[in-house]
């Protein structure tokens, strides 16, 4: 039976670490490039900055910062001494608050799929905040420096770990739950749109669902330190890559032409409205000379995806 504490099993999975944060990592690289020129719209204009879209770029790049400074620890020269309990509090932290930040971009979906509804919005709120005083408790572990190999895990809080993992589950599960019921119930939506968001939601919550069902299991079973974080990268960098695709293909849907939803009708332009087709009012005055049609013509709401309300009103005689 292995020994799960003898220095050398230790050393051994150190060695496997360093080489399955590098995989991942040029993984999340590669991501970021093929992916950079939906964050330069919104630089040069092409695309308006909305409020929710700041969730996006928080998640983004502060998955991209914990990644530079994790290759900054494992690449460090073994002569050249760094303070490595800082360094790991702050990539552990930056980490946990990707994954928050990733749950709030799909919690933000479904308050606006609510039609920001307070029934809807207060639980969810209430449940961000639950979710972040797990994540800001993440910086409990401990590494050093030990000439010859680098910085070394001795300690982390696996309970804390595992708790905010399953609360994770727990949390996507029931935006995921809402969003659908929404989504497929009597005021729900048939359209493209919706499909898209059920669909995007759901591989989102199935693969954070893996990562996070794989990170619990070992922070429970607290092999060693090195075992209790081994699968953290992994499964922070899918789920941060999964959400940050579900807000680009409704950013990149929408603008491809108007299309509406909304659970019942068009209304404020509070939330995320969307349906199979512009909402259409017609009235028909019948004159003299003719009938005289007046057309009023919705396009997307203001919302979570960045776009904007528009009405145009045609008068059309006929």
């Amino acid at each position: 039976m292995t020994n799960w504490s003898d220095p050398e099993v230790i050393a051994a999975q150190n060695a496997a670490f360093v080489k399955l944060v590098h995989a991942f990592v040029g993984l999340y690289f590669w991501e970021f490039i093929i992916s950079i020129d939906f964050d330069l719209s919104f630089i040069s204009g092409k695309r308006k900055f909305r409020w929710p879209m700041a969730f996006y770029f928080l998640n983004r790049y502060f998955m991209l910062a914990t990644f530079i400074c994790l290759l900054y620890s494992l690449d460090v020269p073994p002569t050249l001494e760094i303070s490595c309990r800082p360094l790991y509090i702050f990539m552990q932290l930056g980490g946990n608050m990707s994954a928050g930040f990733a749950s709030i971009n799909l919690a933000l979906r479904t308050m606006a799929i609510w039609n920001q509804s307070k029934y809807i919005v207060i639980p969810l709120v209430v449940l961000i905040l639950g979710h972040w005083s797990l994540i800001l408790q993440g910086g409990n572990l401990n590494a050093v420096w030990v000439a010859g190999q680098g910085c070394v895990i001795e300690s982390t809080g696996n309970k804390i770990f595992a708790a905010q993992f399953i609360y994770t589950m727990c949390f996507d599960l029931i935006v995921l739950v809402l969003a659908g019921w929404r989504l497929a119930g009597p005021n729900g939506s048939q359209s493209r749109i919706g499909n898209l968001l059920f669909r995007d939601g759901l591989a989102y919550f199935v693969l954070a669902l893996i990562g996070n069902i794989v990170v619990s299991v070992f922070e429970i079973l607290n092999l060693n330190p090195v075992m209790n974080v081994m699968f953290n990268v992994p499964s922070i960098m899918i789920a941060t890559i999964a959400a940050t695709r579900a807000v680009r293909n409704l950013q990149q849907h929408v603008s491809r032409g108007p299309e509406v939803f909304s659970g019942k009708q068009p209304s404020s332009s509070s939330g995320l409205h969307f349906n199979a087709h512009p909402a259409i009012s017609l009235q028909h005055n019948r004159r003299a000379d003719g009938v005289h049609v007046q057309m009023e013509t919705f396009t997307a709401g203001d919302g979570i995806d960045g776009t904007h309300d528009s009405m145009r009103k045609k008068n059309l005689d006929v």
